[in-house]
Parts: structure tokens; sequence; C-alpha cells
């Protein structure tokens, strides 16, 4: 009973360290799949495949830096948030007069990259965590994580498919899509400091 307990006490400190960093991925993921089914692009399988991509990516970072193999130079991860602003300044550019939401991201590696981006943050809070982690508590929480995903994407699925999510997408989509992805991007650009070590620097 107490390697149970152990292990479903691991399990719900996962559980709440992914939920609490990801929280904001749920847009992401929403506005990617409303997306996918009005333009095809990108396609369920790409978000999906692109989120564990992402998610993968930040957490071996993590784990590197944890591991004392790498120094993350913070603030200047924020520099990532200029990537979701690019994306979505380009989608307003090219939108057309009709009311379909544009392809911000048109596949997998792009999914990918808009995850790491949104995420690059988490890094700070994920490094700290695993560095207290003994090996088999570590593996547990890699375990919910991955497990995490999915519950992540088939909740976005789900919004995005439902009456009212599309109704709003279907009236707005042309600029309600690519503005949150400008949005996303600006909210990691200040919440990192990075602005203001550029302009510290411009002086």
């Amino acid at each position: 009973m107490p390697v149970v307990t152990d292990l479903l006490g691991d399990a719900s400190g996962a559980t709440a360290v992914f939920a609490a960093t990801n929280l904001d991925d749920i847009v992401v993921l929403t506005v990617l799949f409303v997306a996918a089914r009005s333009t095809g692009r990108p396609r369920p399988w790409q978000i999906v495949a692109g989120q564990y991509l992402g998610i993968a990516a930040l957490v071996t970072a993590a784990l590197v830096v944890a591991a004392g193999l790498l120094v993350v130079p913070d603030p200047w991860t924020g520099l990532l948030g200029l990537l979701p602003v690019a994306l979505g300044v380009r989608a307003l550019l090219a939108r057309t007069d009709d009311d379909t939401p544009p392809a911000v991201v048109g596949g997998l590696l792009g999914v990918a990259g808009v995850t790491v981006a949104n995420g690059a943050d988490n890094i700070a809070v994920y490094v700290p965590v695993f560095r207290s982690l003994d090996p088999a508590t570590g593996l547990v929480y890699l375990l919910v994580f991955a497990l995490l995903v999915a519950v992540w994407c088939g909740a976005a699925a789900l919004l995005g498919g439902h009456p009212r999510v599309v109704r709003l997408v279907g009236r707005a989509g042309h600029w309600l899509v690519p503005v949150v992805f400008v949005a996303i991007g600006l909210v990691i650009l200040v919440g990192s400091g990075v602005l203001g070590r550029l302009a510290d620097l411009a002086r």
C-alpha cells in the first residue's frame, strides 16, 4: 500500500505541474483544431504529433539543464515569442475577404515550434522539479506528462468541434485566430522580461 500511495502522490504532483504550466496550451490547441476543421491545415494527427514533439523538446531541455549539462540564458528564451507573433502577423496579412480562419500553422514542425515557443517558460518550472526527483519518480512524471498531452489534445479537439466555438470562429476567425497567436507571442515576450533586457542593451 505505501508503494501505491507514493505512486499516486507522484502522479498527482506531476499532474499539478503539467496543468499549471500548460493551461494556455489549451487555447493554442483549440485554435489549431478549429483551423484544421475549416482549412484542413494542420491535420489533426500533425497537431497531436507536433504537441508531443514540442513537449518532448521542452522536457528534454529541462532534464539537460537539471543535470547541469546546459545553462539556459534567461530571459533570452523569451525571444521565442517572436515565432507566434510572426505567424499571426503573416496570417493577418494573407487573410482573404471570406470568414474562413487562416491556417496559421501548416504542419507538424510548425505545431511543435509554437508549442516550444509557448512553453519556453515551462523550463524554469521543470528544472527545479526534475532536480528534486529520484530516477523512479522522474519516470512517473514523464509517463504522466505523456498521458496528459493526449488528454490536452482530446479536450482541445472537443472544444474545437463545439458548436459555439465553431460559430464564433466562423464569424470572426479570419482575424481572431491570427490575433490569438500574436497575443500569445506578446505575452511570452513581455512575461519573460526579454524586452526590458533589450531596452537596457539599447541604452
